[in-house]
Protein backbone atom coordinates (compact mmCIF):
# COMPACT_ATOMS: atom_id res chain seq x y z
CA UNK A 1 0.00 0.00 0.00
CA UNK A 2 1.47 3.45 -0.73
CA UNK A 3 2.61 5.68 1.88
CA UNK A 4 0.40 9.03 2.64
CA UNK A 5 3.71 10.70 2.45
CA UNK A 6 4.76 9.46 -0.74
CA UNK A 7 1.09 10.11 -2.41
CA UNK A 8 1.32 13.87 -0.88
CA UNK A 9 4.49 14.39 -2.93
CA UNK A 10 3.22 12.61 -5.66
CA UNK A 11 0.12 15.18 -5.72
CA UNK A 12 1.82 18.27 -5.31
CA UNK A 13 4.58 16.86 -8.31
CA UNK A 14 1.16 16.50 -10.65
CA UNK A 15 -0.26 19.98 -9.41
CA UNK A 16 2.96 21.46 -10.31
CA UNK A 17 2.76 20.05 -13.83
CA UNK A 18 -0.95 20.60 -14.42
CA UNK A 19 0.42 24.14 -13.61
CA UNK A 20 3.10 24.97 -15.53
CA UNK A 21 1.36 22.88 -18.26
CA UNK A 22 -1.36 26.28 -18.28
CA UNK A 23 1.27 28.54 -17.80
CA UNK A 24 3.06 26.84 -21.68
CA UNK A 25 -0.39 27.41 -23.15
CA UNK A 26 -0.19 31.32 -22.66
CA UNK A 27 2.91 31.64 -24.98
CA UNK A 28 1.65 32.70 -28.67
CA UNK A 29 4.33 30.04 -30.66
CA UNK A 30 2.66 26.98 -28.67
CA UNK A 31 -0.37 25.18 -31.32
CA UNK A 32 -3.68 25.82 -29.59
CA UNK A 33 -3.89 21.79 -30.45
CA UNK A 34 -1.68 21.48 -27.06
CA UNK A 35 -4.74 22.13 -25.18
CA UNK A 36 -5.28 17.91 -25.45
CA UNK A 37 -1.88 17.55 -24.00
CA UNK A 38 -2.80 20.16 -20.91
CA UNK A 39 -6.05 18.38 -20.35
CA UNK A 40 -4.67 14.94 -20.05
CA UNK A 41 -2.28 16.18 -17.61
CA UNK A 42 -5.02 17.63 -15.79
CA UNK A 43 -6.26 14.19 -15.03
CA UNK A 44 -3.13 13.04 -13.27
CA UNK A 45 -3.73 15.03 -9.81
CA UNK A 46 -7.11 13.75 -10.16
CA UNK A 47 -5.70 10.01 -10.72
CA UNK A 48 -3.71 10.69 -7.23
CA UNK A 49 -6.64 12.12 -5.54
CA UNK A 50 -8.75 9.25 -5.94
CA UNK A 51 -5.92 6.67 -4.95
CA UNK A 52 -5.33 8.72 -1.70
CA UNK A 53 -9.05 8.32 -1.09
CA UNK A 54 -9.34 4.74 -1.85
CA UNK A 55 -6.46 3.66 0.17
CA UNK A 56 -6.33 6.31 3.23
CA UNK A 57 -7.52 4.75 6.30
CA UNK A 58 -7.92 7.45 9.78
CA UNK A 59 -6.27 10.51 9.44
CA UNK A 60 -2.17 11.60 9.17
CA UNK A 61 -0.55 14.58 9.52
CA UNK A 62 2.34 15.36 7.12
CA UNK A 63 3.75 19.00 7.88
CA UNK A 64 1.15 21.32 7.34
CA UNK A 65 -0.71 19.35 5.61
CA UNK A 66 -4.05 16.74 7.22
CA UNK A 67 -4.74 14.08 5.24
CA UNK A 68 -7.99 11.58 5.53
CA UNK A 69 -10.79 10.68 3.77
CA UNK A 70 -12.36 13.90 3.47
CA UNK A 71 -8.99 16.02 2.04
CA UNK A 72 -8.81 13.55 -0.65
CA UNK A 73 -12.48 13.92 -1.20
CA UNK A 74 -12.85 17.18 -1.68
CA UNK A 75 -9.15 17.62 -3.14
CA UNK A 76 -9.99 14.78 -5.64
CA UNK A 77 -13.33 16.79 -6.48
CA UNK A 78 -12.75 20.33 -7.29
CA UNK A 79 -9.84 18.63 -9.71
CA UNK A 80 -11.93 16.61 -10.97
CA UNK A 81 -14.92 18.69 -12.33
CA UNK A 82 -11.91 21.41 -12.86
CA UNK A 83 -10.86 19.42 -15.41
CA UNK A 84 -14.30 18.27 -16.95
CA UNK A 85 -14.52 22.30 -17.47
CA UNK A 86 -11.88 22.75 -18.66
CA UNK A 87 -12.34 19.87 -21.09
CA UNK A 88 -16.02 21.54 -22.05
CA UNK A 89 -14.04 24.93 -22.19
CA UNK A 90 -11.68 23.57 -25.38
CA UNK A 91 -14.26 23.71 -27.64
CA UNK A 92 -16.55 26.22 -26.02
CA UNK A 93 -14.30 29.06 -25.91
CA UNK A 94 -12.65 28.54 -29.13
CA UNK A 95 -12.01 31.78 -30.83
CA UNK A 96 -12.18 33.80 -28.02
CA UNK A 97 -9.75 36.52 -28.27
CA UNK A 98 -8.93 35.49 -24.02
CA UNK A 99 -8.88 31.72 -25.36
CA UNK A 100 -5.23 30.78 -23.94
CA UNK A 101 -5.70 33.16 -20.43
CA UNK A 102 -8.71 30.83 -19.31
CA UNK A 103 -7.07 27.57 -18.71
CA UNK A 104 -4.18 28.89 -16.52
CA UNK A 105 -6.66 30.57 -14.56
CA UNK A 106 -9.03 27.33 -14.31
CA UNK A 107 -6.09 25.58 -13.26
CA UNK A 108 -4.45 27.97 -10.53
CA UNK A 109 -8.44 28.24 -9.56
CA UNK A 110 -8.82 24.44 -8.81
CA UNK A 111 -5.09 23.79 -7.58
CA UNK A 112 -5.11 26.69 -4.79
CA UNK A 113 -8.53 25.21 -3.40
CA UNK A 114 -7.62 21.96 -3.49
CA UNK A 115 -4.07 22.68 -1.45
CA UNK A 116 -6.27 24.78 0.57
CA UNK A 117 -8.78 22.01 2.02
CA UNK A 118 -5.66 19.57 2.33
CA UNK A 119 -3.90 22.20 4.62
CA UNK A 120 -4.12 21.50 7.91
CA UNK A 121 -2.42 25.05 9.10
CA UNK A 122 -4.92 27.35 8.80
CA UNK A 123 -2.43 30.36 7.24
CA UNK A 124 -2.03 28.13 4.34
CA UNK A 125 -5.95 27.46 4.35
CA UNK A 126 -6.62 31.34 4.69
CA UNK A 127 -3.38 32.08 1.66
CA UNK A 128 -4.87 28.96 -0.59
CA UNK A 129 -8.97 30.49 -0.24
CA UNK A 130 -8.11 34.25 -0.85
CA UNK A 131 -5.74 32.91 -4.29
CA UNK A 132 -8.58 31.10 -5.07
CA UNK A 133 -10.85 34.16 -5.17
CA UNK A 134 -8.79 36.06 -6.54
CA UNK A 135 -8.36 33.59 -10.07
CA UNK A 136 -11.94 33.77 -9.59
CA UNK A 137 -12.70 37.25 -9.86
CA UNK A 138 -9.85 37.01 -13.03
CA UNK A 139 -11.86 34.81 -14.91
CA UNK A 140 -15.02 37.17 -14.68
CA UNK A 141 -13.19 40.36 -15.72
CA UNK A 142 -11.43 38.32 -18.13
CA UNK A 143 -13.41 40.04 -21.07
CA UNK A 144 -11.80 43.19 -20.54
CA UNK A 145 -13.28 45.37 -23.41
CA UNK A 146 -16.63 44.52 -22.27
CA UNK A 147 -17.66 46.87 -19.48
CA UNK A 148 -20.23 44.75 -17.94
CA UNK A 149 -18.01 41.65 -16.80
CA UNK A 150 -15.34 44.38 -15.21
CA UNK A 151 -18.83 45.78 -12.88
CA UNK A 152 -19.49 42.29 -12.18
CA UNK A 153 -16.16 41.64 -11.09
CA UNK A 154 -15.98 44.93 -8.94
CA UNK A 155 -19.43 43.67 -7.03
CA UNK A 156 -17.59 39.70 -6.43
CA UNK A 157 -14.33 41.91 -5.53
CA UNK A 158 -15.83 43.67 -2.84
CA UNK A 159 -17.85 40.23 -1.66
CA UNK A 160 -14.61 38.10 -1.90
CA UNK A 161 -12.57 40.64 0.40
CA UNK A 162 -15.31 40.93 3.17
CA UNK A 163 -15.62 36.95 3.50
CA UNK A 164 -11.90 36.62 3.05
CA UNK A 165 -11.04 39.03 6.05
CA UNK A 166 -13.62 37.76 8.00
CA UNK A 167 -12.13 34.41 7.40
CA UNK A 168 -8.60 35.93 7.87
CA UNK A 169 -10.07 37.51 11.57
CA UNK A 170 -11.22 34.19 12.46
CA UNK A 171 -8.03 32.95 12.10
CA UNK A 172 -6.54 35.67 13.38
CA UNK A 173 -8.44 35.59 16.62
CA UNK A 174 -7.97 31.67 16.98
CA UNK A 175 -4.39 31.80 17.48
CA UNK A 176 -5.07 34.79 19.60
CA UNK A 177 -7.18 32.84 22.05
CA UNK A 178 -4.72 29.11 21.93
CA UNK A 179 -1.69 30.38 20.34
CA UNK A 180 -1.87 27.89 17.82
CA UNK A 181 -2.17 27.58 13.98
CA UNK A 182 -3.60 24.18 13.97
CA UNK A 183 -7.22 22.63 15.38
CA UNK A 184 -6.96 19.60 17.09
CA UNK A 185 -9.62 17.68 16.69
CA UNK A 186 -9.95 15.95 20.07
CA UNK A 187 -9.28 19.41 22.25
CA UNK A 188 -12.18 21.41 24.11
CA UNK A 189 -11.84 24.74 23.12
CA UNK A 190 -14.95 25.72 25.72
CA UNK A 191 -12.41 25.14 28.21
CA UNK A 192 -9.07 26.26 26.21
CA UNK A 193 -10.57 29.30 24.97
CA UNK A 194 -12.47 31.93 26.68
CA UNK A 195 -16.40 32.70 25.89
CA UNK A 196 -15.87 36.29 24.06
CA UNK A 197 -12.84 35.27 21.76
CA UNK A 198 -14.75 31.96 20.65
CA UNK A 199 -18.23 33.53 20.18
CA UNK A 200 -16.11 36.65 18.27
CA UNK A 201 -14.87 33.51 16.07
CA UNK A 202 -17.51 31.67 15.60
CA UNK A 203 -19.34 34.93 14.10
CA UNK A 204 -16.76 35.75 11.52
CA UNK A 205 -17.27 32.07 10.45
CA UNK A 206 -20.82 32.68 9.64
CA UNK A 207 -19.63 35.85 7.54
CA UNK A 208 -16.68 33.92 6.01
CA UNK A 209 -19.32 30.95 4.61
CA UNK A 210 -22.48 32.86 3.76
CA UNK A 211 -20.42 35.28 1.65
CA UNK A 212 -19.20 32.72 -0.80
CA UNK A 213 -22.51 30.74 -0.92
CA UNK A 214 -24.37 33.92 -1.72
CA UNK A 215 -26.91 33.93 0.76
CA UNK A 216 -29.03 36.82 1.74
CA UNK A 217 -28.14 39.91 1.32
CA UNK A 218 -24.88 38.84 -0.09
CA UNK A 219 -26.36 37.33 -3.05
CA UNK A 220 -25.65 40.03 -5.18
CA UNK A 221 -21.96 38.91 -6.16
CA UNK A 222 -23.21 35.67 -8.01
CA UNK A 223 -26.42 37.27 -9.81
CA UNK A 224 -23.97 40.05 -11.44
CA UNK A 225 -21.07 36.92 -12.08
CA UNK A 226 -23.75 35.37 -15.08
CA UNK A 227 -22.51 37.60 -17.60
CA UNK A 228 -19.45 35.64 -17.67
CA UNK A 229 -18.79 33.02 -19.59
CA UNK A 230 -21.40 29.22 -18.43
CA UNK A 231 -17.71 27.99 -17.45
CA UNK A 232 -16.90 30.21 -15.51
CA UNK A 233 -20.31 30.26 -13.60
CA UNK A 234 -19.73 26.41 -13.67
CA UNK A 235 -16.06 25.95 -11.81
CA UNK A 236 -17.86 28.54 -9.43
CA UNK A 237 -19.45 25.42 -7.47
CA UNK A 238 -16.21 23.61 -7.93
CA UNK A 239 -15.71 24.32 -3.67
CA UNK A 240 -16.25 27.85 -3.87
CA UNK A 241 -19.96 28.95 -3.64
CA UNK A 242 -19.86 25.71 -1.80
CA UNK A 243 -17.14 26.33 0.28
CA UNK A 244 -18.54 26.95 3.29
CA UNK A 245 -19.42 23.87 4.11
CA UNK A 246 -15.90 22.54 3.71
CA UNK A 247 -14.82 25.28 6.09
CA UNK A 248 -17.40 24.90 8.63
CA UNK A 249 -16.25 20.72 9.04
CA UNK A 250 -12.73 21.67 9.40
CA UNK A 251 -14.03 24.30 12.41
CA UNK A 252 -16.34 21.83 14.04
CA UNK A 253 -14.30 21.60 17.20
CA UNK A 254 -14.46 25.70 17.24
CA UNK A 255 -17.93 26.61 15.68
CA UNK A 256 -20.22 25.84 18.67
CA UNK A 257 -21.77 29.12 20.02
CA UNK A 258 -25.39 28.82 20.39
CA UNK A 259 -25.56 32.88 18.91
CA UNK A 260 -23.72 31.95 16.35
CA UNK A 261 -25.63 28.34 14.81
CA UNK A 262 -29.09 30.39 15.41
CA UNK A 263 -27.81 33.22 13.35
CA UNK A 264 -26.31 31.00 10.57
CA UNK A 265 -29.46 29.22 10.83
CA UNK A 266 -32.02 32.19 10.56
CA UNK A 267 -30.16 33.53 7.63
CA UNK A 268 -29.95 29.92 5.70
CA UNK A 269 -33.57 29.54 6.24
CA UNK A 270 -34.56 32.65 5.20
CA UNK A 271 -31.99 32.03 2.18
CA UNK A 272 -33.87 28.64 1.23
CA UNK A 273 -37.16 30.53 0.34
CA UNK A 274 -35.75 33.80 -1.02
CA UNK A 275 -33.25 31.55 -3.48
CA UNK A 276 -36.40 29.51 -4.84
CA UNK A 277 -38.55 32.73 -5.52
CA UNK A 278 -35.78 34.19 -7.37
CA UNK A 279 -35.35 30.71 -9.06
CA UNK A 280 -39.20 30.73 -9.91
CA UNK A 281 -40.03 34.48 -11.28
CA UNK A 282 -36.88 35.23 -13.52
CA UNK A 283 -37.25 33.92 -16.88
CA UNK A 284 -33.69 33.94 -17.28
CA UNK A 285 -32.08 30.89 -17.17
CA UNK A 286 -28.56 31.68 -15.50
CA UNK A 287 -30.42 33.89 -13.19
CA UNK A 288 -32.76 30.45 -12.14
CA UNK A 289 -29.63 28.67 -11.63
CA UNK A 290 -28.20 31.27 -9.37
CA UNK A 291 -31.65 31.42 -7.31
CA UNK A 292 -31.35 27.85 -6.96
CA UNK A 293 -27.78 27.90 -5.69
CA UNK A 294 -28.26 29.96 -3.55
CA UNK A 295 -31.39 27.98 -2.26
CA UNK A 296 -29.49 25.13 -1.75
CA UNK A 297 -26.31 26.44 -0.32
CA UNK A 298 -28.66 28.13 2.46
CA UNK A 299 -30.03 23.89 3.02
CA UNK A 300 -26.24 23.18 2.92
CA UNK A 301 -25.90 25.52 5.64
CA UNK A 302 -28.40 24.65 7.68
CA UNK A 303 -27.11 21.22 7.73
CA UNK A 304 -23.85 22.58 9.38
CA UNK A 305 -25.43 24.89 11.59
CA UNK A 306 -27.43 21.61 12.74
CA UNK A 307 -24.34 19.60 13.30
CA UNK A 308 -24.68 17.02 10.22
CA UNK A 309 -21.75 17.82 8.46
CA UNK A 310 -21.53 14.33 6.44
CA UNK A 311 -24.50 15.41 5.21
CA UNK A 312 -23.31 18.92 4.10
CA UNK A 313 -21.02 17.20 2.09
CA UNK A 314 -22.46 14.75 0.25
CA UNK A 315 -24.82 17.68 -0.70
CA UNK A 316 -22.52 20.25 -1.62
CA UNK A 317 -20.54 17.15 -3.46
CA UNK A 318 -23.69 16.33 -5.67
CA UNK A 319 -24.83 19.41 -5.91
CA UNK A 320 -21.66 20.85 -7.51
CA UNK A 321 -21.89 18.15 -9.83
CA UNK A 322 -25.47 18.67 -10.55
CA UNK A 323 -25.20 22.44 -11.22
CA UNK A 324 -21.80 22.74 -12.74
CA UNK A 325 -23.57 20.65 -15.68
CA UNK A 326 -26.65 22.55 -15.85
CA UNK A 327 -24.20 25.47 -16.50
CA UNK A 328 -22.51 24.21 -18.98
CA UNK A 329 -25.76 23.21 -21.11
CA UNK A 330 -26.86 26.75 -20.65
CA UNK A 331 -25.97 27.67 -23.60
CA UNK A 332 -28.31 25.14 -25.64
CA UNK A 333 -30.78 24.91 -23.46
CA UNK A 334 -34.28 24.34 -25.29
CA UNK A 335 -37.40 25.10 -22.64
CA UNK A 336 -40.05 22.51 -22.82
CA UNK A 337 -43.25 23.98 -21.59
CA UNK A 338 -45.11 21.12 -20.40
CA UNK A 339 -48.15 23.44 -18.93
CA UNK A 340 -51.12 21.17 -19.18
CA UNK A 341 -54.44 22.30 -21.05
CA UNK A 342 -57.26 23.56 -18.42
CA UNK A 343 -59.13 20.00 -18.68
CA UNK A 344 -55.73 18.17 -17.79
CA UNK A 345 -55.22 20.33 -14.90
CA UNK A 346 -59.00 19.20 -13.15
CA UNK A 347 -57.54 15.27 -14.39
CA UNK A 348 -54.78 15.88 -11.95
CA UNK A 349 -56.04 17.34 -9.41
CA UNK A 350 -56.85 14.13 -7.54
CA UNK A 351 -53.00 12.87 -8.08
CA UNK A 352 -51.74 16.31 -7.25
CA UNK A 353 -53.64 15.35 -3.38
CA UNK A 354 -52.22 11.69 -3.98
CA UNK A 355 -49.03 12.84 -4.17
CA UNK A 356 -49.31 15.94 -1.44
CA UNK A 357 -50.46 12.67 1.01
CA UNK A 358 -47.81 10.27 0.01
CA UNK A 359 -45.29 13.19 0.38
CA UNK A 360 -46.52 13.28 3.69
CA UNK A 361 -47.00 9.94 4.96
CA UNK A 362 -43.42 9.17 3.93
CA UNK A 363 -41.82 12.11 5.79
CA UNK A 364 -44.07 11.11 8.80
CA UNK A 365 -42.90 7.44 8.22
CA UNK A 366 -39.03 8.58 7.72
CA UNK A 367 -38.80 10.93 10.86
CA UNK A 368 -40.62 8.20 13.50
CA UNK A 369 -38.05 5.49 12.05
CA UNK A 370 -35.26 7.79 12.61
CA UNK A 371 -33.24 9.52 15.22
CA UNK A 372 -35.42 12.48 16.47
CA UNK A 373 -33.15 15.19 16.22
CA UNK A 374 -33.83 18.71 14.50
CA UNK A 375 -31.86 17.57 11.45
CA UNK A 376 -34.11 14.46 11.15
CA UNK A 377 -37.06 16.97 11.23
CA UNK A 378 -36.20 19.52 8.69
CA UNK A 379 -34.98 16.49 6.10
CA UNK A 380 -38.31 14.86 6.52
CA UNK A 381 -40.03 18.59 5.66
CA UNK A 382 -37.90 19.20 2.82
CA UNK A 383 -38.60 15.25 1.54
CA UNK A 384 -42.25 15.92 1.97
CA UNK A 385 -41.53 18.88 0.13
CA UNK A 386 -39.23 17.43 -2.69
CA UNK A 387 -40.97 14.38 -3.16
CA UNK A 388 -44.60 16.46 -3.88
CA UNK A 389 -42.95 18.70 -6.35
CA UNK A 390 -41.16 16.22 -7.71
CA UNK A 391 -45.01 13.96 -7.98
CA UNK A 392 -46.43 17.10 -9.45
CA UNK A 393 -43.79 17.42 -11.97
CA UNK A 394 -43.25 13.64 -13.22
CA UNK A 395 -46.94 12.16 -12.35
CA UNK A 396 -49.81 14.64 -11.78
CA UNK A 397 -49.28 16.33 -14.63
CA UNK A 398 -48.40 13.93 -17.04
CA UNK A 399 -50.31 13.25 -19.92
CA UNK A 400 -52.43 9.41 -20.12
CA UNK A 401 -51.84 6.73 -17.45
CA UNK A 402 -48.83 5.56 -19.25
CA UNK A 403 -47.14 8.78 -18.88
CA UNK A 404 -47.77 8.37 -14.84
CA UNK A 405 -46.52 5.00 -14.76
CA UNK A 406 -43.38 5.94 -16.34
CA UNK A 407 -42.82 9.02 -14.48
CA UNK A 408 -43.49 6.87 -10.49
CA UNK A 409 -41.20 3.84 -12.29
CA UNK A 410 -38.64 7.37 -12.68
CA UNK A 411 -39.02 8.53 -9.19
CA UNK A 412 -38.64 4.81 -7.47
CA UNK A 413 -35.32 4.60 -9.75
CA UNK A 414 -33.64 7.69 -8.95
CA UNK A 415 -34.97 7.11 -5.22
CA UNK A 416 -32.83 3.93 -5.11
CA UNK A 417 -29.65 5.63 -6.93
CA UNK A 418 -30.18 8.47 -4.21
CA UNK A 419 -30.34 5.51 -1.59
CA UNK A 420 -27.35 3.85 -2.92
CA UNK A 421 -25.10 7.30 -3.78
CA UNK A 422 -25.61 8.29 -0.09
CA UNK A 423 -24.17 5.38 1.58
CA UNK A 424 -21.21 5.61 -0.43
CA UNK A 425 -20.62 8.50 0.80
CA UNK A 426 -21.22 8.14 4.08
CA UNK A 427 -19.42 4.88 4.26
CA UNK A 428 -16.42 7.41 2.76
CA UNK A 429 -16.95 10.02 6.09
CA UNK A 430 -17.29 7.65 8.57
CA UNK A 431 -14.02 7.57 9.70
CA UNK A 432 -13.58 11.78 9.64
CA UNK A 433 -13.91 13.08 12.58
CA UNK A 434 -16.31 15.69 13.34
CA UNK A 435 -17.75 17.94 16.32
CA UNK A 436 -21.39 18.30 16.05
CA UNK A 437 -22.72 21.55 17.58
CA UNK A 438 -25.41 21.54 19.74
CA UNK A 439 -27.59 24.93 18.86
CA UNK A 440 -31.30 25.64 20.67
CA UNK A 441 -33.96 24.06 20.49
CA UNK A 442 -35.77 27.59 20.18
CA UNK A 443 -33.43 27.87 17.15
CA UNK A 444 -34.34 24.80 15.44
CA UNK A 445 -38.12 25.61 15.90
CA UNK A 446 -37.81 29.23 14.39
CA UNK A 447 -35.80 27.82 10.97
CA UNK A 448 -38.60 25.19 10.81
CA UNK A 449 -41.25 28.09 11.38
CA UNK A 450 -39.39 30.24 8.74
CA UNK A 451 -39.60 26.99 6.04
CA UNK A 452 -42.73 26.16 7.02
CA UNK A 453 -44.60 29.18 7.00
CA UNK A 454 -42.53 30.84 4.08
CA UNK A 455 -43.63 27.92 2.04
CA UNK A 456 -47.20 28.06 3.11
CA UNK A 457 -47.54 32.39 2.50
CA UNK A 458 -45.91 31.49 -1.23
CA UNK A 459 -48.37 29.24 -2.13
CA UNK A 460 -51.32 31.08 -0.46
CA UNK A 461 -49.81 34.18 -2.28
CA UNK A 462 -49.35 32.26 -5.92
CA UNK A 463 -53.12 31.36 -5.45
CA UNK A 464 -53.86 34.99 -5.50
CA UNK A 465 -52.51 36.53 -8.97
CA UNK A 466 -54.75 39.42 -8.71
CA UNK A 467 -53.71 40.20 -5.44
CA UNK A 468 -51.28 43.45 -4.01
CA UNK A 469 -49.67 40.93 -2.08
CA UNK A 470 -48.63 38.99 -5.01
CA UNK A 471 -48.08 42.04 -7.27
CA UNK A 472 -45.50 42.74 -4.21
CA UNK A 473 -43.60 39.76 -3.61
CA UNK A 474 -43.24 39.09 -7.17
CA UNK A 475 -42.03 42.14 -7.91
CA UNK A 476 -39.62 42.58 -4.70
CA UNK A 477 -38.33 38.90 -6.25
CA UNK A 478 -37.49 40.26 -9.15
CA UNK A 479 -35.40 42.73 -8.10
CA UNK A 480 -33.16 41.62 -5.76
CA UNK A 481 -32.35 38.79 -8.02
CA UNK A 482 -31.69 41.48 -10.98
CA UNK A 483 -28.28 42.84 -11.40
CA UNK A 484 -27.34 46.31 -11.22
CA UNK A 485 -28.14 48.74 -13.97
CA UNK A 486 -23.79 49.17 -15.09
CA UNK A 487 -23.80 45.19 -14.95
CA UNK A 488 -26.18 44.75 -17.80
CA UNK A 489 -26.26 45.69 -21.44
CA UNK A 490 -28.55 43.99 -23.88
CA UNK A 491 -26.04 44.78 -27.20
CA UNK A 492 -22.72 44.55 -25.63
CA UNK A 493 -20.81 47.76 -27.63
CA UNK A 494 -17.87 46.23 -27.63
CA UNK A 495 -19.12 43.94 -30.56
CA UNK A 496 -20.18 47.44 -32.89
CA UNK A 497 -15.74 47.07 -33.44
CA UNK A 498 -16.48 44.23 -35.66
CA UNK A 499 -19.85 44.94 -37.26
Amino acid sequence: MLSSGFLLTLFFVTLVIAVLSGLIFLMPSVPVKYIRLHLTLLLLPVIVGVIGLITINGREVIGIFALDKLAWLVGAFVLALGFIIQKFSARYLLGDRNYRKYFPLYTFTTVFASIGWLSNDLRLMVICWGLTLFCLTQLIRLNRSWKVPAEAAKVSARSFIIGWVALLLAVVVFFIGTGDWVIDPSQDYDVSMSYGLKLIVDLLLVIAVIIPAAQYPFQSWLIESVVAPTPVSAIMHAGIVNAGGIILTRFSPVFDNNIALTLLLIISSISVLIGSGISLVHVDYKRQLVGSTMSQMGFMLVQCALGVYSAAIIHLILHGIFKATLFLQSGSIVKRFNIPTPPNVKRSYAWTVLGRTLAVVIAIIFFLTSSHTPYTLISAFILAWSLSVSWNQMVALNRGMMGRVIGIVMLIIVALVYVVTHEVFVNILNSVYMVTPHPPLISVIICVAILVLGSIFSIWVARRRSSIAFAKVYLWLVKIGEAKFKSVESHPNYLKNYL
